[in-house]
C-alpha cells in the first residue's frame, strides 16, 4: 500500500491532519496546490473548511474541471465537511455546484450555532461505532439509490457512498482511529491494481 500516492487539496482547509493519517497508515500524500499537482494519483482527499473559497480557488488554479473529470473515471475520493459541499450536485441553501459527481442534497452549516460544533459516537457501516466529530457541518438531506448510506444522525445522514466517493460531514483526521482512512485507502489499492492490469 505504501506505493500509492494520495492527493490532498491544500488550497485552504484542515488538510494537515489528513496528510498525517495518511502518512501514519503508511502511504505517500501529494499537496494538490495546482493543476500540474493532479497527475497520477491512486486517491483524493476533500477537507474541511470553507466550500465557497475552496470553489473559487479551484476554479481560478485551473483544478476544478481535471479534477471533476478524474473523479468521473473513477479516482477514489474521500470528501469531509466542505469536501462533501464541493461533491454535492446540489446544495439545498446554495446555488453554487462545483464539482457535482455525488447524487445527494446537503445543506450547507446544517446544525446552526447552538449544534455548531459537537461530537457522538454512531455506526458506521461496514466498520462499527465511530466517534464523529462535527465543526459548522452540512449534513445530507436527500441520497437517492445507488447512494449507500454508510452513517446517520438521528433523521440527518452524515455520510454515504457512490461508487468510488466516500463523502462524510465529520471530521475523521482529528481523532485518532484510523479506519475510515484506511477503507478509502483499500479503495485507492483496488483502483490502482485495476489501473495497473489494463
Amino acid at each position: 500500500m505504501n506505493s500509492l500516492k494520495i492527493g490532498v487539496l491544500a488550497v485552504q482547509g484542515a488538510f494537515i491532519e489528513h496528510e498525517q493519517m495518511i502518512r501514519r497508515l503508511g502511504c505517500s500524500c501529494v499537496e494538490l496546490r495546482k493543476a500540474s499537482d493532479l497527475a497520477a494519483l491512486d486517491g483524493l482527499i476533500l477537507p474541511g473548511g470553507e466550500s465557497t473559497v475552496q470553489g473559487k480557488l479551484l476554479k481560478e488554479l485551473g483544478m476544478l474541471e481535471p479534477l471533476k473529470q478524474q473523479i468521473q473515471d473513477g479516482l477514489p475520493t474521500l470528501a469531509t465537511c466542505a469536501g462533501l459541499i464541493l461533491l454535492a450536485e446540489k446544495i439545498e441553501n446554495d446555488d453554487a455546484v462545483y464539482f457535482g459527481t455525488l447524487p445527494v442534497t446537503v445543506r450547507r452549516n446544517a446544525y446552526g450555532r447552538q449544534l455548531g460544533s459537537h461530537r457522538i459516537v454512531s455506526d458506521f457501516k461496514g466498520i462499527g461505532p465511530v466517534s464523529m466529530t462535527f465543526i459548522r457541518a452540512p449534513y445530507i438531506e436527500k441520497a437517492d439509490p445507488p447512494v449507500d448510506i454508510l452513517s446517520r444522525e438521528g433523521n440527518f445522514i452524515t455520510g454515504v457512498r457512490y461508487q468510488n466517493q466516500i463523502a462524510i460531514a465529520f471530521h475523521p483526521e482529528l481523532q485518532e482511529d484510523p479506519r475510515i482512512h484506511a477503507l478509502f485507502l483499500s479503495l485507492a489499492k483496488e483502483h490502482a491494481s485495476h489501473s495497473a492490469q489494463e
